[in-house]
């Protein structure tokens, strides 16, 4: 069907019922219920809400409700707001020119209704796309009123010889410029509470008023939040008149499982290298692999020396699997390999993308970021080694280290020569195979196995291992018993002036 292009065409459109002419509340309503009803998913890469989150903001949106994502740093808030746009229809008629989106049928500003009064049904109609009816705003302390309402401009006054208080003087900020749409504020505590009140009217009565003049425009918008939890943000909070008129307040939260968590980092890390003009090495990520990624980030969101207040974001995963990948690839291509295969290491090696994701309580800043995230990457090690290994018998390759054998390696160890020194540890390869490698499979893939299985005795405290990468028996601290005659001829000190009692 093809769009109207004058007012007179859109007139007939809408009176035959071609076109709906409807609010924007009742439009992205009218399109959920048709996703509903086809079956289509509603949030295309949202991963994890599936039974909590994505409900709630079905439930917001059938109600018709303003609402605001509650939630820490890295749980797709945003990606979430602007995947609303995907409720909305695919052209929206406008009058051309018009800084509040107009509608022709019922301008509101008064430079609208001019021009429709003088063409008439002539009067050329412009159409906007859904992408383009998302007005985002990230909150910061410094927005004013006029940024967010819209204020006087006295420069337009005094060109066109008007009153201050005449409309066609007036600028308008984001919220009027959102007219039929969806306006978005990222961290709304952010927002000064002076800011804060000035979006009541719109939330409850639906209209603003600009500089105190009596000019009440009833603006048709989709309000929506995002803040963090008002116990973490110092920097301000959402004052409670404003909650008190926002429909929906819907909690985002984490990756309730593992394999959810994977299922977020395949989908959003760059792992396959080949695809760009430079990459002649394959990269393949072994599942363990991907779990240690993973389970790194479950092990800091509860450990003690990490503040859970401000949340370990979930691009800690992301970005710690792209670094894993990228020093495999920098060890592939030093050992002149063909495929690039992450080691446990590796993780090691991807501290930097690490330690800058989570912020530390007092203990652990006496210990340090560093020395806190190799405790975090030895304690999921340690977790994903032992869903792996359960009921394996491992004291073969222990028993080679209580024997007296070390062995030296590294994350830049190429392949072959991490094998050779390996071979001669009896039942290694064999535990190996646990890991779903075979003896025949490439170097690099039976390496990185090989290493799983080392690494993750270590992370148990089965065997040790130095600060330069030499393994070897654990160490356990012996106490000397002294014999009878040493116990009796050793002399008892007693201080001066001080009694000893017997019992």
């Amino acid at each position: 069907m093809s769009l109207p292009e004058h007012l007179g065409e859109l007139r007939q459109a809408v009176e035959a019922g071609r076109i709906p002419r409807r609010s924007i509340k009742l439009e992205m309503r009218a399109n959920l219920v048709h996703h509903l009803r086809q079956e289509k998913q509603l949030f295309p890469g949202i991963v994890g809400y599936e039974d909590t989150v994505i409900p709630q903001i079905t439930n917001a949106i059938l109600s018709q409700h303003n609402f605001v994502l509650l939630g820490l740093r890295g749980q797709a808030k945003t990606r979430i707001l602007r995947g609303l746009t995907a409720l909305l229809d695919e052209a929206l008629p406008v009058v051309p020119g018009c800084q509040i989106n107009d509608d022709p049928l019922a301008p509101l500003c008064r430079a609208c209704r001019t021009r429709v009064a003088e063409e008439g049904d002539a009067m050329p109609i412009a159409w906007l796309s859904r992408q383009r009816r998302l007005v985002e705003k990230l909150a910061t302390p410094d927005v004013t009123i006029a940024d967010m309402i819209g204020d006087v401009d006295p420069i337009k006054a005094a060109r066109a010889g008007l009153e201050l208080s005449d409309e066609l003087t007036m600028h308008y900020g984001l919220l009027p410029r959102a007219h039929r749409c969806i306006f978005a504020v990222n961290e709304l505590p952010d927002l000064a509470g002076k800011i804060q009140v000035g979006l009541f009217n719109i939330l409850q009565e639906g209209d603003v008023q600009i500089k105190g003049y009596p000019i009440r425009m009833p603006l048709d918008v989709v309000m929506t939040f995002t803040a963090n939890p008002e116990d973490y943000t110092a920097r301000g909070k959402i004052i409670t008149p404003l909650k008190d008129r926002v429909g929906s307040e819907i909690r985002t939260h984490y990756p309730q499982t593992r394999q959810a968590g994977m299922a977020i980092t395949a989908q959003e890390a760059w792992v396959s290298r080949n695809s760009d003009a430079t990459g002649t090495i394959d990269t393949v990520v072994p599942t363990y692999i991907s779990e240690i990624v993973e389970e790194v980030a479950f092990v800091a969101r509860s450990n003690p020396k990490i503040d859970k207040r401000s949340g370990v974001s979930q691009r800690l995963p992301i970005t710690c699997l792209e670094n894993v990948v990228s020093n495999a690839e920098r060890r592939a291509l030093a050992s002149g390999e063909t495929t690039a295969v992450p080691r446990v290491t590796d993780l090691y090696a991807a501290l930097p993308s690490i330690t800058g994701k989570f912020e530390l309580e007092y203990e652990g800043e006496l210990r340090g970021a560093d020395n806190v995230a190799r405790e975090v990457i030895r304690t999921a090690v340690g977790q994903v080694f032992d869903g792996w290994f359960t009921n394996v018998d491992t004291r073969p390759v222990i028993e080679w280290f209580d024997l007296g054998g070390t062995l030296q390696l590294g994350d830049a160890t190429p392949s072959e020569e991490l094998l050779e020194q390996t071979g001669q540890i009896q039942g290694l390869l064999e535990l190996a195979e646990h890991a779903r490698v075979k003896r025949t499979d490439p170097a690099p893939l039976v390496a990185s196995a090989v290493e799983f299985v080392i690494e993750g005795l270590h992370a148990q405290k089965k065997i040790s291992r130095t600060d330069d990468w030499q393994y070897r028996a654990t160490a356990e601290p012996q106490r000397a018993t002294p014999t009878a005659d040493q116990f009796f001829e050793a002399d008892i000190r007693i201080p001066r002036g001080k009694k000893k009692y017997y019992n």
